[in-house]
């Protein structure tokens, strides 16, 4: 019989080592894919240590495979003179039926791929990217408006049961 895991097993399970919490409000995210990330050993170190920025980062299709790009791994600091350049672009593993249906929906649909977070799934480094379409200023503050009542609504039920 499998044991049930404990609430901190299950969490240190997926561990954020980076959220790009811009996305969020600036995009209509579509739909979202896992893949894997190809690193070098500086910088899955540097990731694990938290070093990793998502913002203004993106990423693109090309010869049917997924890069990254403007994504910065800061220098790992016990590297020495091996370290790896912090703004390289970085291919992204991901099937290839995925793959295809990405080709179509950014070349004829306007969407963009981007970045959600970088997070650890096990021992390995995964990133979560979305397919999304920019959101225009008064969308951004309708979102907002939408949230903030939705959360007073909670609020007041929570309050009214206790």
């Amino acid at each position: 019989m499998a044991r049930k895991k404990n609430a901190a097993q299950q969490s240190e399970r997926y561990r954020n080592l980076a959220v790009n919490r811009q996305a969020r409000r600036d995009y209509e995210i579509a739909e979202t894919f896992e893949g894997g990330l190809v690193l070098l050993g500086t910088e899955v170190k540097s990731c694990k240590a938290g070093r990793i920025q998502l913002k203004d980062s993106y990423a693109r299709i090309k010869d049917g495979e997924v890069f990254l790009h403007d994504c910065h791994i800061a220098h790992y600091t016990h590297a020495g003179d091996r370290n790896h350049d912090p703004e390289r672009v970085r291919k992204i593993l991901l099937k290839r039926n995925e793959i295809q249906r990405l080709i179509g929906k950014t070349e004829r649909a306007g969407f963009t791929l981007i970045p959600l977070r970088v997070y650890l799934k096990g021992s390995w480094l995964k990133i979560e990217l979305a397919l999304v379409r920019g959101r225009a200023k008064h969308e951004k503050r309708d979102a907002i408006k939408k949230r903030i009542q939705e959360r007073e609504i909670q609020q007041a039920l929570r309050a009214r049961r206790d």
